[in-house]
């Protein structure tokens, strides 16, 4: 993964309303192990990531100005640095106007994958580590958090050059605490949600169950495939790529590669040719998880029907084939309670 450029400028910010402090880089940073695994470890955080959303750039505007300043580097007209200066006090300005926007060390990481280029932004926090030195002495040191991203985004830049009508060239995390917390990076980046991931997902796996009982495939087979898509749609979250259907459509059958590709664009699920798959979906896909006062429930998808029957009018499940430490637990338990109940005399004193 060759680094082209990589910029860190840091914003101080407290979510008190005090103004922000941005201290700015003056030139990208050296080429070294460091800068290395800081953006392998920032990819790998961010697409390990749930929760993603995928989209396109705004019409650029005064409000969204950064695709402006993105496409003169692109064209060769401006200097990455100067853009990464220019972009990091219009984020700052956006940060000052939200209270509730904490600062942080901001990544501009210019990266080639393969024969596509990327550009990675990220916001950073800081965390507390405890460290040993030589002589045995412990210190608290400070580290970049790369696991804990919250306000990250990547632009396929390849695909923003090449296909201008893509709807789904810039990925960015969704905040869970809502739009109010992350509006500002949203904004910043100035992209619009083009591609439902979640939906896409759904009707993907849809369209599957649909094959397997047009195709009357045999319940072994079907659990392979199952699995196969699961796994191939795992596989290109790990390295941040979306799911073909070609690509899938030959892995789930490679004697003849279209069906199932076929299939789909015959049925008219509306599914497109590529999109990024909702790591989310994909999980409650392949397992069935519930809580509910004291009581968690999880299997694996497959075992309904075998191990695991769903009475649906009692809203109940039928259990076969306890593990055996469960049912160990178990027969100890009721044993205990045995003991524990006191027995009324059966006669007179």
């Amino acid at each position: 993964m060759p680094i082209l450029h990589a910029v860190m400028h840091l914003i101080d910010k407290k979510p008190d309303g005090s103004p922000a402090a941005l201290h700015m880089a003056s030139a990208s940073l050296p080429e070294s192990g460091a800068i290395e695994n800081l953006v392998h470890d920032v990819n790998d955080g961010y697409n390990a990531k749930a929760g993603k959303a995928w989209g396109f750039f705004h019409g650029e505007s005064g409000a969204y100005p950064l695709s402006g300043w993105l496409a003169k580097v692109v064209s060769g007209d401006m200097q990455f640095i100067d853009f990464t200066r220019t972009a990091v006090e219009h984020l700052t300005r956006l940060m000052e106007e939200s209270n509730l926007a904490v600062g942080g060390h901001v990544l501009f990481a210019l990266y080639q994958q393969g024969m596509t280029d990327y550009l990675t932004i990220a916001i950073l926090r800081q965390a507390e580590t405890i460290s040993v030195a030589d002589d045995l002495t412990v210190s608290v040191s400070r580290n970049l958090d790369t696991s804990a991203l919250h306000f990250a985004a990547r632009i396929n830049l390849s695909e923003w050059k090449h296909n201008p009508a893509s709807r789904q060239y810039i990925s960015f995390i969704k905040s869970k605490n809502g739009k109010k917390a992350s509006h500002y990076f949203r904004d910043f980046i100035g992209c619009q949600e083009g591609i439902d991931s979640p939906g896409e997902t759904r009707t993907l796996l849809k369209a599957f169950a649909d094959f397997v009982k047009a195709e009357d495939l045999a319940d072994d087979t079907a659990s392979e495939k199952s699995h196969n898509l699961v796994e191939y749609a795992q596989a290109q979250g790990k390295i941040g790529k979306p799911i073909s259907l070609e690509e899938l459509s030959e892995l789930l059958n490679e004697d003849n590669p279209k069906t199932f590709a076929d299939f789909i664009r015959a049925g008219e699920y509306g599914i497109s040719e590529s999109f990024a798959a909702d790591k989310r979906t994909l999980n409650q896909y392949r397992r069935f998880t519930g809580r509910s006062e004291g009581l968690s429930i999880s299997f694996e998808a497959k075992l309904l029907g075998e191990k695991v029957e769903f009475n649906q009018p009692s809203a109940s499940l039928t259990i076969k084939n306890l593990p055996t430490q469960l049912i160990d637990q178990l027969k100890r338990r009721s044993l205990t309670s045995f003991d524990d109940v006191a027995i009324p005399p059966t006669g007179h004193e």
